[in-house]
Formats: structure tokens, sequence, C-alpha cells
């Protein structure tokens, strides 16, 4: 089932519309649905698709030469190519020679070639400049290697730097699409399953519909032989040459150290230097990220903190790496029901409601659904001198050239003091400074807390439940 992607699809589709060469350049980390997408794009038409393996650049030549026979109609027992540049010159003989129309090219795992052969980014680039692009082609060149496309293939090093005409960072589903995946689950159900399987769709593929939530998570990722249980620790093995100390700065994060300092200590590095270098890779690869409040400068901020950006990597470096040892002996699932299912798992579903409130006002500006159009997101911490303690406003969306700002207050609760909810937001108001028309958002768990929310008739003062949230960006 192939589902959301429809800006990337709407990308490709404007690009594929020239009648010229053009090549699009696509990466993003393993399992994120680069093929899919690749898929669905090319179902309907003519399309040579190219796949790279881990193997000796011997052995992908030669498959390749068979893409390329099968493609052009010609006997697969015709002998392999010799050089990757007799491929590409051949394909564009081959192409003067037919009026096929349009041809899309996809290499797929380019990463896998380019590592056994070194020349590979050169040899291409010759063959685009001489021999591709007097085509009517369109190119993909994809990666998963997000280190390797962003140097060697993006760099101004590269030798194919200038050739792209068009890039793409496939990410991971926002919780919206991440419902479109999981049609029989309820709202409150895919924010839980958000919360914990992130919007990957490779983990997501994995959720059985007829299982609860609880005997999905136990299965998945608290038995021995759970499809997800070593997935993370599978990733940095594959990824990164010092998978045991990037392993430690994660279990860190996890366990709730997000300063450098902290992070370094509870890692057991020597100090937050040396922690520095660990993050930024982390960060390469999408896995975490450095926050700062709304509205400060994220070069110049002191008040950064490092998360796990990933949901899935979130939950499993919070509730099942410190339970490793449990699941090992084949008591994870004794774990999972003592440690996990209960106030604590509402604690860490209650962090990441705010991320997919934060998502629903980026995609509720799209639609023009907010009281006006804002251009900056986030969410804000720090000092409120009134009080003279530390406080945080959830989400904050703002348009700095109208100077209005919108904040919001995310309650995973089932019950809730609404009245005193709202006057602490509204206490809040100045501690963003700048803006002159505020207006202010509820989101909570329940339609009932969304109706009483209403019932007030505070005219500047919206509350959404969380169906109301999925309803509202889901309807065409």
């Amino acid at each position: 089932m192939f589902v959301g992607r429809e800006r990337e699809l709407t990308a490709l589709g404007r690009m594929w519309k020239h009648e010229d060469f053009q090549m699009m350049v696509m990466y993003g980390r393993r399992r994120i649905g680069k093929t899919a997408l690749l898929d669905a794009f090319s179902e309907d038409k003519r399309t040579l698709y190219f796949t790279a393996r881990q193997q000796t650049s011997l052995a992908n030549l030669r498959d390749f030469s068979r893409v390329i026979y099968a493609f052009f109609g010609m006997p697969a027992s015709l002998p392999s190519f010799s050089l990757w540049q007799d491929a590409f010159d051949f394909i564009k003989e081959r192409l003067a020679k037919t009026s096929g129309g349009r041809v899309l090219f996809v290499f797929d795992e380019f990463p896998y070639a380019a590592a056994s052969e070194p020349s590979l980014a050169s040899t291409l680039q010759i063959a685009i400049d001489h021999q591709l692009a007097g085509t009517n082609m369109m190119m993909v060149l994809c990666g998963s290697n997000e280190g390797f496309m962003e140097s060697e293939v993006l760099g101004r090093k590269s030798p194919l730097y200038g050739r792209r005409t068009g890039q793409m960072r496939i990410t991971a589903f926002d919780a919206f699409d991440t419902a479109l995946m999981l049609p029989n689950a309820s709202p409150v159900d895919v924010v839980r399953y958000y919360a914990t399987f992130g919007g990957t769709p490779y983990y997501l593929k994995q959720i059985r519909p007829e299982l609860s939530y609880e005997q999905n998570v136990t299965e998945l990722l608290f038995d021995i032989s759970g499809l997800l249980y070593e997935e993370p620790l599978m990733l940095m093995r594959q990824e990164l040459r010092d998978p045991a100390a990037y392993n430690s700065v994660m279990n860190a994060i996890g366990a709730g150290a997000n300063r450098q300092n902290d992070i370094a200590s509870r890692a057991g590095l020597s100090a937050a230097s040396s922690v520095s270098k660990y993050l930024t890779v982390l960060a390469d690869l999408g896995l975490v990220e450095r926050r700062v409040p709304f509205g400060d400068d994220s070069a110049r901020s002191r008040k950064g903190l490092w998360t796990i950006r990933d949901p899935f990597f979130a939950f499993w470096y919070r509730f099942v790496s410190p339970h490793s040892p449990e699941v090992e002996n084949g008591d994870g699932d004794l774990a999972a029901q003592a440690e996990v299912f209960g106030p604590a798992l509402d604690t860490y579903v209650g962090q990441i409601f705010e991320d997919v409130c934060r998502q629903w006002l980026i995609r509720a500006n799209r639609r023009g659904l907010l009281p006006f159009m804002a251009s900056r997101f986030g969410k804000w911490w720090g000092n409120d001198p009134k009080m003279r303690q530390q406080t945080d406003i959830d989400v904050v969306a703002a348009n700095p050239e109208s100077r209005t700002v919108l904040l919001g207050e995310c309650k995973w609760k089932e019950s809730l003091n609404v009245a005193q909810t709202i006057e602490t937001l509204r206490s809040r108001a100045n501690l963003i400074p700048g803006y002159d028309h505020r207006a202010f958002a509820l989101f909570l768990k329940t339609d009932e807390l969304a109706e009483i929310a209403r019932n007030r008739n505070e005219s500047d003062t919206a509350a959404y439940s969380i169906r109301e949230m999925f309803d509202a960006v889901h309807t065409r």
C-alpha cells in the first residue's frame, strides 16, 4: 500500500514534464520509503531501473548490463560491458536509434556502486556531459548513505556538482501521513503508534491491525525475535564506524540528558568537545537535533537542547534499551507491562504530542485554517520573570511581518481544568516579545475537553481535539 508523498510525487512529475535531460538527486536513510516512492512514480513510465548492491564493481557492472539488455529487449546472454563508460555509451546509442519517447533512468543505491568503483562519479559526469545531456532522459540518482550523497554527489568537490537539476531528501512521515498507513486505528492510537514507531513506512508496515497497541509493541520490540528489536543497533552498525560510542550517546539522550556536558558525562566520554562530533554525525543522519527556543538564533543561543528527532529511536532508547537484559532473558513482556505501559508512557507520548501539534499547525497553515498566515513555528522555553521560574509554551506559530503570534498548549490527558489551562496560557502571552496581536489554542486529547473549551466562548482562543485535528487535515 502506497500512501502519502504527494509533494514528492508532484516535484518528480514537474521534472518529468521537461523535454530535455534532467537529473534528480534523491537520498534518505534506509527504510524511509525511497524505493516505494520511485516504484510509484515509475509505474506508468518507460523506466531503466538499476539497483546497485554491496559487491564488487565487476559484479555491479554485470548486473547493470543485464538490466540494460532487458530494457532494450535484447538477449541477456550478451557479454557484459567491460567499463561503466561503455554501458553509458551503449544507452546513448540505443536511445538515438529508438523513438520510444521520454525515458526514466533510476540508479538506486548509487553509493554501493561508487564504493567499489571510485571513478564512477567521474565516469557518470563525463557521460552526462557528452552522452546523456542530449537525450530525452530523466535520471534519478538515489542513495541511502546520506553523508555520501551530500558530499560525493551534491558537494562542491564532487565531479557531479552542478549536474543535478533537482534534489530531494526523503524524510519520515509526520503523524498525519502515518494515519494513512493505519486506517483501522483511532486518532488516539495513531498518536501512540507514531510516538512509538515514528513515521518510517517500513516500521509502520509491521503493525498488525488485529492486535492491540500493547500487543504490537511487545511482539515487535520486547521480544528477542521481534523484527524491530535490534533495528537501531543494526542501523548504527551499517552507517557508523564506531557504533558503540554513538549508541552510548543515544542512550544518554534517551535517558534524559539534553545538554552537551550532561550527554558526555552520561555517555562516558572524556569531555563535551569529544561528544560534539558524534552529535553532528547523528544529526546528519536525521536521528538527533538541537532545538532552541522560538525566536532564538540557533547559532548563538545557549539554551539549545539535544533531543532524539525520530520518535522510533526516541522510544527505543527511552524504553527498550534499558530493558534489553530482560528481553534477552525472555522476560521482555513482563518488563513492558511493568515499566512501559503506564504513566511513563503517557508522559513520553505527551511530549511527542507536542510535535504532532506543531505538525498540525504547519499543515493547517497551508490550508488557511489558522487566524493568520504563519511563517515561523516552534516551541518556547525560558524564565518567566513574573513567576520567577522556568516555564514553556508548547507550540508557537507566528508572522513577524504582521506582528501576529499564536500560542498553544498541548494536553495529553483525559481530564483537565480547562479554565485554569487557558488562564495559564494567557499569563505567558508576553514572554515572546515583538508581537502586537495574539491568538491562543488548546490541543486536547478528547472531544469532550475541546467542547468544554469552546463553550467558554473565548473569541481569541480555539480548541481542537485529536480527532478534529486529523479530520481537518485529511478532509479534501
